[in-house]
């Protein structure tokens, strides 16, 4: 192949239904009741060499992401599971810390950013800064 520099990027979304309500938003705000959201939790990976057969990642490698959100966070009260207020962006790096934690040690690609949507017009990402 050409030696042309640059960046491999992978990604796989993982997708769970939850509910969540949000705090501190002005009287009315349609996020303070009580609603559900089918999200989207994308794990964005990046490696400047691939592995021997031709990967970032193996994508069967994420395989406890989709564990742990369905034993987590999948048909869930967010607000009764987590330790913060439930927004994407929070979700975001909740996941991205949780995945640094738990399966980058065991895998080649580095995490780059995780996104969650919580409807197909909207999105909120985190990106790891290193």
């Amino acid at each position: 192949m050409s030696g042309v520099a640059g960046r491999f990027r992978i990604g796989k979304r993982f997708r769970f239904e939850a509910a969540h309500r949000l705090t501190g938003l002005p009287e009315g705000h349609q996020c303070a009741r009580l609603h559900g959201h089918s999200y989207t939790a994308e794990i964005i990976l990046a490696a400047e060499q691939l592995d021997g057969r031709g990967f970032v990642t193996d994508f069967g490698d994420l395989a406890p992401v989709r564990t742990f959100i369905d034993e987590r966070l999948d048909h869930q009260l967010l607000n009764e599971v987590l330790p913060f207020s439930p927004t994407s962006e929070n979700l975001a790096r909740f996941l991205a810390e949780w995945f640094i934690e738990h399966v980058a040690p065991g895998i080649r690609g580095r995490l780059e950013r995780v996104r969650v949507s919580e409807a197909a017009s909207s999105w909120a990402e985190f990106e790891v800064i290193r």
